[in-house]
Parts: C-alpha cells; sequence; structure tokens
C-alpha cells in the first residue's frame, strides 16, 4: 500500500473536523481516529478506538500513512487532588502520545505534528514581553506539563528513529462552533448583560482563530524548514479583555455594556468563589510571538481577527435556538 494517507487523531473534534474538512479540499487522502460513532466529513476513512493511553494498538490506523496530526489530548480532569490530576492527564497526552509516535516511527511514518498548548510556556506574560517558540518551558498545571513532558517524548522518539516531529503550541483557539468560555462570553453579549470589564483595557492577550491554526496545521505538513522544529501560533493581533468584548459585540450586532470595576476586585471576587483562573484569564495577559514561525515557514494568519469574530458570532447566531 502507497504511503499517502494523513492520520489524524481527535478527528471529530472542534479543529480536528475543519482539518479535515481542509484537507480534503486540498485533494489529501484522509484517515479520522474517532471515538464511538461520531460523523466526520464525507470522504474521510474513519478509524474507531477505545481510547488514547499507553495500551492502543494503532496498526490498522497507521497503515499506508506518511504523516500523522496529533490533535487527540485529555483537556479536562475533574480532581482537586494535583497529583491524581498529572496522572491521569499523563495516562493520554504522555504515555498515548508516545505509544502512538513510537509505532508511527515503525510504520515508516515519516512526519509527526503534535498540537501542544501554550501552557507550556507558561501562564501568563508581563504586558509586551511576549513568549516565544525558543523560550525555556515554564508550564504550571497538570496540563501543561503533561503536554510539555510529550514534547519531550517526543524529540526522544524523533532522534532514536529519524522520524520528523514538529510541535504548534496553540493559544486559545476560537471560531465557528467553539464552546466554553469563549461561547459563555457570547451568550452574555447578546443577552446584553453588563460586565465588569471597562477596566480591564491594559492587558493583551493572544488567540487563534480557528481556521488560521488549519491553516498552519497544512502548512507544516510538507514544509521542509518544519522538521524538528516547535513553533507559537496565534491571530498575530492581541486585544485586552475590554477591546476583545467590543470586537465580539461589533460582530454580534449588540450594544456593548461594560462597568469599569478595578481589577483588584476582580481579582479578589474570583478568589472569593474559587475561581481565581478565570480572573487570571480575564485580567492578566498572555502574550505569543510568531516571529520564528513567520520567518522559518513564511506563515502568516490567512483570516484577521474581525473577520475570525465575525464567522464565530455568525455560526452561533445560526445555532442559537
Amino acid at each position: 500500500m502507497s504511503k499517502d494517507f494523513i492520520l489524524v487523531t481527535g478527528a471529530n473534534g472542534f479543529v480536528g473536523q475543519s482539518l479535515c474538512a481542509a484537507l480534503l479540499g486540498l485533494n489529501f487522502k484522509v484517515r479520522g481516529v474517532i471515538r464511538g460513532s461520531k460523523i466526520l466529513p464525507k470522504g474521510v476513512e474513519s478509524i474507531d478506538i477505545h481510547g488514547v493511553d499507553g495500551t492502543t494498538i494503532w496498526s490498522k490506523a497507521l497503515m499506508g500513512c506518511n504523516q500523522v496530526i496529533h490533535l487527540a489530548a485529555r483537556v479536562h480532569v475533574i480532581d482537586d487532588d494535583i497529583s491524581c490530576a498529572l496522572e491521569q492527564y499523563r495516562q493520554v497526552n504522555v504515555e498515548g502520545t508516545l505509544h502512538l509516535a513510537t509505532q508511527a516511527a515503525a510504520a515508516g511514518v515519516k512526519r509527526f505534528i503534535y498540537i501542544s498548548s501554550i501552557k507550556v510556556n507558561g501562564e501568563s506574560t508581563l504586558l509586551d514581553l511576549p513568549f516565544h517558540a525558543d523560550d525555556k518551558p515554564n508550564p504550571q498545571d497538570p496540563y501543561g506539563i503533561s503536554k510539555w513532558e510529550a514534547e519531550q517524548g517526543l524529540q526522544t522518539v524523533s532522534y532514536q528513529t529519524g522520524m520528523e516531529v514538529v510541535i504548534i503550541r496553540s493559544p486559545l483557539v476560537y471560531g465557528p462552533g467553539v464552546k466554553a468560555n469563549f461561547l459563555s462570553m457570547m451568550k452574555w453579549l447578546q443577552r446584553g448583560i453588563p460586565l465588569p470589564f471597562g477596566g480591564v483595557a491594559i492587558n493583551r492577550r493572544s488567540f487563534i482563530f480557528l481556521g488560521n491554526l488549519v491553516d498552519m496545521i497544512i502548512t507544516c505538513i510538507n514544509h521542509p524548514a518544519a522538521a524538528n522544529q516547535t513553533f507559537l501560533v496565534s491571530d498575530d493581533e492581541d486585544l485586552s479583555t475590554a477591546s476583545l468584548l467590543d470586537h465580539m459585540a461589533l460582530a454580534l450586532g449588540r450594544p456593548l455594556k461594560l462597568i469599569t470595576v478595578p481589577t483588584v476586585l476582580i481579582t479578589l471576587g474570583a478568589k472569593l468563589i474559587g475561581r481565581s483562573g478565570i480572573s487570571r484569564r480575564l485580567c492578566g495577559s498572555l502574550q505569543v510571538d510568531i516571529k520564528k514561525t513567520k520567518d522559518l515557514l513564511g506563515w502568516s494568519p490567512p483570516v484577521s481577527v474581525d473577520e475570525g469574530l465575525r464567522q464565530t458570532a455568525a455560526h452561533f447566531l445560526k445555532m442559537k435556538p
């Protein structure tokens, strides 16, 4: 069998579905790994697995594959015990990733593209002092630690086998169908709820539109300069919390209602209800420098922030009951 398939794990996820559709549009042969009876875009060959861990058998999925794009990951653990949470993340994000990579190398896969997280760099930056791809990693939570451990393991697999590894660290991804906090933000804005973030106008945060991340992944499939490199990605336009809300409200066609509350009070209130992490993300900065990505790959995000938010809002309004 010719080795011309691209294997996409997590193919039925938020990023995976868009990636598979884009690959098909470029006439790639795509095989998607899913769990259970999930629907993939027509034309994607699907492989159902029991889960991703250190025991998964990948031989059928890897047959005839030249590239692997590994999106599947554990991103949520409901466990207050940090040591137990880390072990749960490791089972999927470390053991599962390295088990797949080892089998991929043995099957003759040329390149393994791993979608990591900006959390490997850390949780926050000082204003206008962004993270760089070659900074010393400083993961702070179990998820970020597991992603960093997987990156290190992949580099070892690459060194031992010759399989090329490309690591892409992404900040928060938004786009049509986004869930979690970004979806909540759109719901608040759509309902016209006054939000206490008028004073959060100095911080800066990097995001990436779904289409831009997909474009970056596709760029890394065959680009010779991508081999064995670590890249950061973003929309290359950082926004304060107040500015993000303003842009999103405009995309939704809704008036923005902001109340100016001192950030120290927002932080204190969040701490009192056990949500310090959310206040850090709302009030703090997390900026990403993508100069290495642009210089080595000649890549720039094709979709602007305003257009990305417009597409996100249009899908939200269409799907809203």
